[in-house]
């Protein structure tokens, strides 16, 4: 079993733990070959995120018969692991009943996020299926709004009264049988269960068993209201070097937990999001179907018929002077690029601050004005490269300059409206990380078009 167990470091392909490229095609071999002992053999000591990794590199074939031979030695834990787009095919293969019995061997934010991403007639057969308990636990956490603190939270806690002693908590911690599997603080309790303060273990097994929970709570609370957007949750963990936070409805009892590898997930789907987003491109694009892929992105590409119509007509505004020198359709294209590049570059560094909320009021202008003059500096630096090709290449010293003009130009306006149009589509409501990409490229063709075919058309015609 070494090779299963075997941690690969220092190299460039492999990781440093868990499913290697040897391992992989050693289960692939052995299930192509029919071996279930040797399939089961080998995947016995994987992780269960390694395992959803594994189920996520089969083809769709492979990976019913996957779940065919590991049917009932399955960590339940996997589920949460999987793409939503895989998961849908092994729940559907597994059907609601085992579906559910895993489930209900979740933590209750676990079982949340496998149940939320099914479709509605598959979640309603799954939740029926669940014991009455867990199903109205899950059914309350549904009941918040996605990416909230109450589809994130987790019900398993520790909460203890705020006048027990060190002693009194921790006889309680070894005497109980239905603690959570895994914790990091206690949260300390009013008669009215609502949270007055945290305790973390390491502070409990170094203090004195006579002393007071309530003496002992760290300095500062932070209570996350139920409906708390996941993102404003990030951002309190990073800010604060969190692990948990105890997660409050709106008469301030304490409903739930949110803990940090939780808060983990949310930082990279966020991330990615805003990625996806930025290019027009779904989410968890890379296991969707080709025709439900095809959708996606068509609808995206379609808009830039529009732009790409618009920025048409203003060249055939041109198109005499383009005719009379037909270097410019040569040297057209390099304006354009070169002002869009420039234009996702501020986009990209805007889209990413306002997401932080490190672009604010107090920096705003700050902020705009130095996006304006790296782009002019780069603008003189890459008008004079282009410049001086282009005059030697065609042997005009005006086409050179005409094209300079137009560069520093293009790369000026790249900067306004890589940082204004972010700005803009925020405080319009719409999430800038969706639409930024088209206006920003549209207006920085366009302008980088009339801006050389016009210089040209006034100083060479």
């Amino acid at each position: 079993m070494a090779e299963a167990t075997r941690a690969v470091g220092g190299t460039d392909t492999e990781p440093l733990y868990g499913l290697t490229t040897r391992l992989a095609r050693a289960i692939r071999a052995a299930l192509d070959s029919g071996d279930r002992e040797r399939v089961r053999l080998l995947v016995g000591p994987l992780h269960y995120s390694d395992l959803a990794d594994l189920i996520e590199r089969f083809n769709p074939g492979d990976r019913r018969a996957f779940i065919d031979i590991m049917r009932g030695r399955l960590d339940a834990e996997m589920l949460a692991e999987l793409d939503e787009n895989v998961r849908d095919e092994v729940v559907s293969q597994l059907g609601a009943k085992e579906t559910a019995a895993a489930v209900t061997e979740l933590d209750s934010d676990d079982a949340v996020h496998v149940i939320e991403d099914l479709d509605e007639a598959v979640q309603q057969q799954v939740l029926e299926a669940m014991p009455a308990g867990d199903r109205a636990l899950v059914e309350e956490n549904l009941a918040y709004p996605e990416d909230s603190a109450g589809r994130l939270m987790q019900r398993e806690l520790v909460a203890i009264p705020e006048f027990w002693t060190v002693g009194e908590t921790i006889d309680h911690l070894r005497e109980s049988t239905d603690l959570p599997d895994d914790f990091y603080d206690i949260i300390a309790v009013d008669p009215k269960h609502q949270p007055v303060g945290t305790i973390p273990l390491n502070r409990i097994l170094r203090t004195r068993r006579s002393v007071r929970m309530k003496d002992i709570l760290a300095p500062n609370l932070h209570s996350v209201p139920v409906t708390t957007d996941q993102e404003d949750i990030a951002r309190l963990f990073r800010q604060h070097d969190l692990v948990s936070a105890p997660v409050i409805d709106d008469s301030g009892r304490l409903v739930g937990v949110i803990t940090v590898d939780d808060v983990v997930d949310v930082i990279d789907e966020e991330a990615e999001e805003d990625l996806m987003r930025l290019s027009g491109v779904g989410e968890t694009d890379i296991f969707r179907a080709v025709l439900a892929t095809t959708r996606s992105r068509f609808s995206w590409l379609s808009i830039n018929i529009l732009t790409a119509i618009a920025v048409s007509v203003v060249i055939g505004f041109f198109e005499a002077s383009i005719r009379e020198v037909v270097a410019l359709a040569i040297l057209m294209p390099i304006v354009a690029s070169l002002g869009g590049n420039a234009g996702t570059q501020t986009l990209t560094v805007a889209v990413r601050a306002l997401a932080m909320q490190e672009l604010t009021g107090q920096n705003m202008l700050r902020y705009i004005g130095k996006e304006l003059m790296v782009n002019f500096l780069n603008g003189l630096l890459l008008a004079a490269i282009i410049g001086i090709a282009a005059g030697w290449w065609f042997g005009r010293v005006d086409l050179g300059l005409v094209i300079a003009g137009a560069m520093v130009i293009n790369l000026i306006v790249a900067g306004a409206a890589g940082s204004l149009v972010p700005l803009g589509l925020q405080r319009a409501g719409i999430d800038p990380a969706i639409a930024s990409s088209v206006f920003v490229t549209t207006m920085t063709d366009i302008v980088g078009f009339v801006a050389f075919l016009g210089l040209a058309t006034i100083f060479l015609l």
